[in-house]
């Protein structure tokens, strides 16, 4: 891909015109290199570096094709204060097909029109260390593969099963037990939490909407607290359900 073309990749249009996304910084190429070694993938990842990061990327294992930049095409490229050095052009992965059967004990976390960049980030990284977990997110949610979602997910996206634009109206094609968050909901800890087929998130203002609750005849829970505030972070309730989930075998 030519430079030009690869600093366009900051839209999502263009991410998904070229097919491919980027990933900045050593941790998260460290990251990508390992997800691609285990899966034994051969995808063409093109790697950007500066001179000063040359020795460090001759010691990569992962085939990846190497352009030297200088300094000033670097920082055109990176959309970080202090760039690294190091910013790898990746091919968007394959689409999930939601037809594909759920894995043994995997469960599937559903976010309805999540905005913000950092919570997705957080909710990936949080839902790849627990394992076992499938992520589905309904259009006008934020691009899982913008690079503030990507450097969020500290490169647990390389790891997580994501399905994109899942309609919230087709769910009950797929499952038929639903939960959901609500203050007046049974507790998470309760035994019953673990039985259900889809957790469904809202977004964060908003939260799911309430004909689609009724509709899929959602039952609710809630997490307890001490009352002083009426709401919780999403990625915060979705690592507490998460690993909430994560002590009881699916």
């Amino acid at each position: 891909m030519k430079l030009d073309d690869a600093k366009k990749l900051h839209q999502k249009k263009y991410r998904t015109q070229f097919g491919h996304y980027l990933v900045e910084g050593e941790h998260l190429i460290l990251e990508l290199q390992k997800a691609l070694k285990a899966r034994a993938e051969k995808r063409r990842v093109t790697l950007y570096i500066t001179e000063a990061q040359q020795e460090w990327a001759s010691q990569l294992d992962v085939d990846f094709q190497q352009v030297v930049l200088n300094d000033k095409q670097m920082a055109q490229l990176s959309d970080t204060k202090t760039p690294q050095g190091m910013i790898a052009c990746v091919p968007l992965p394959d689409l999930i097909d939601q037809a594909t059967s759920l894995h043994q004990g995997e469960r599937c976390i559903y976010l309805h029109e999540v905005q913000d960049p950092g919570n997705l980030g957080t909710i990936i990284r949080t839902l790849a260390w627990f394992g076992r977990f499938r992520l589905l997110l309904s259009p006008n949610s934020v691009d899982p593969f913008n690079s503030k979602v990507v450097r969020a997910s500290m490169g647990a996206i390389f790891h997580l099963p994501i399905e994109l634009d899942v309609e919230l109206t087709d769910l009950s094609q797929r499952f038929s037990r639903f939960a959901y968050l609500d203050l007046d909901g049974s507790k998470v800890n309760s035994p019953e939490f673990a039985e259900y087929h889809c957790y469904l998130f809202g977004n964060e203002a908003r939260g799911v909407p309430s004909e689609a609750l009724k509709a899929f005849n959602a039952d609710a829970f809630t997490i307890a607290g001490c009352g002083s505030i009426d709401s919780l972070n999403l990625a915060s309730s979705v690592g507490i359900c998460a690993y909430q989930l994560s002590l009881v075998k699916g």
